[in-house]
């Protein structure tokens, strides 16, 4: 159960109304867990509350309205809020601002799996933008299965995220792996990405959705979460303040070794039913091989996606990472001409380049 309470309410009628919300819930402290659209709100668990303590709650005064919400998430749920939510990344100031979600035209995100060095890094940037993304990616955090592998630059590969921001206008995405690091991570990065291996890592969430510099989040399924642990997940990050978060399908794991992971686009329209957030697709991950993305990525678009994100290597077999998935920007740019050809035909707004 959310309930939304309403505008200049007094100290007085707010008391009332944590007093209440302790006696129902066995005297536990109920959260003003955040602000929806300039809204506050309470999330309460309402399951073992029968019919007639609900009707006391909403006759408050501190009650503007309450709405029951009939699955484990709340937030993020399409019955808490039926219109879809719009993200927007990047300011006039340092780079252009892109909408991800809502009516806004689907959006590309590209670059390469890690910063390996300046001249890789503005080298591909220039690349990245010169096809049509609007958005740069890059790793300067790598989370590597082997202990051997390549790890990422760290707050070198920040510094230089910065500098390809300021070289292009494009807003940049990277990867964050602990809370210590979401406020350093914050200072560089329009989007802090949360990967497929952190997807329940709950302390983590809980500082994404706090980051005092309020940057967007892009939230990767787990290669073996259902929807609903997914979703969840979500709902750490924005029960913690920050409503701005996006969903990205990177594929779960299979038995079948063809291919990387197994690319769940059933999933895309599923959660345009189940959820407001913006969803987009990683068909570099979920395929792992640079033949499949183009063909996948059409997919992704054809399937509702808000966006795609891509991985892009101005010469992907000498990457450090990664570079069996990754394309070259020539066919990135081929990618993105085939995104505004694929958008057309299904009606909606016309891509920005």
């Amino acid at each position: 159960m959310i309930i939304t309470i309403r505008d200049q309410v007094s100290s007085e009628e707010r008391s009332q109304l944590a007093a209440l919300l302790c006696q129902v819930t066995g005297n536990q402290r109920p959260a003003f867990a955040t602000t929806i659209e300039e809204r506050e709100v309470i999330v309460l668990d309402s399951s073992q509350l029968d019919a007639q303590v609900c009707s006391t709650i909403s006759e408050l005064s501190a009650v503007e309205g309450i709405v029951h919400i009939h699955t484990p998430y709340q937030l993020v749920s399409k019955t808490f809020k039926a219109d879809r939510s719009s993200v927007q990344v990047g300011d006039a100031s340092s780079s252009q601002p892109v909408i991800i979600g809502g009516s806004a035209a689907p959006v590309v995100i590209a670059g390469p799996c890690a910063v390996e060095s300046r001249e890789q890094l503005l080298e591909t940037a220039q690349a990245v933008k010169a096809a049509g993304a609007q958005i740069l990616r890059g790793g300067a955090f790598k989370p590597r299965t082997s202990p051997y592998q390549f790890q990422g630059l760290g707050l070198e590969g920040l510094h230089l995220l910065a500098e390809a921001r300021e070289l292009t206008g494009l807003p940049v995405i990277t990867e964050v792996m602990e809370p210590e690091m979401v406020e350093p991570v914050a200072e560089y990065a329009d989007i802090l990405q949360i990967g497929s291996r952190n997807m329940q890592n709950f302390p983590l969430l809980f500082a994404a959705g706090r980051n005092s510099q309020h940057r967007a989040i892009m939230l990767k399924r787990g290669f073996a979460a259902t929807i609903d642990e997914w979703l969840l997940a979500a709902e750490y990050i924005v029960s913690a303040g920050n409503p701005n978060v996006i969903l990205c399908e990177r594929g779960i794991r299979s038995f079948d070794t063809h291919t990387r992971n197994l690319l769940d686009l059933a999933c895309i329209p599923l959660l345009r039913e189940l959820t407001h957030l913006p969803v987009i697709v990683d068909p570099s991950h979920g395929t792992g091989r640079r033949e499949l993305v183009p063909t996948m990525s059409r997919a992704g678009i054809a399937a509702g996606a808000d966006g795609l994100i891509l991985e892009v290597h101005h010469d992907p077999n000498s990457a450090l990472c990664d570079g069996r998935q990754s394309i070259t920007p020539e066919q990135l740019q081929s990618v993105v001409h085939e995104t505004r050809i694929m958008n057309e035909l299904l009606g909606r707004k016309a891509l920005l380049v």
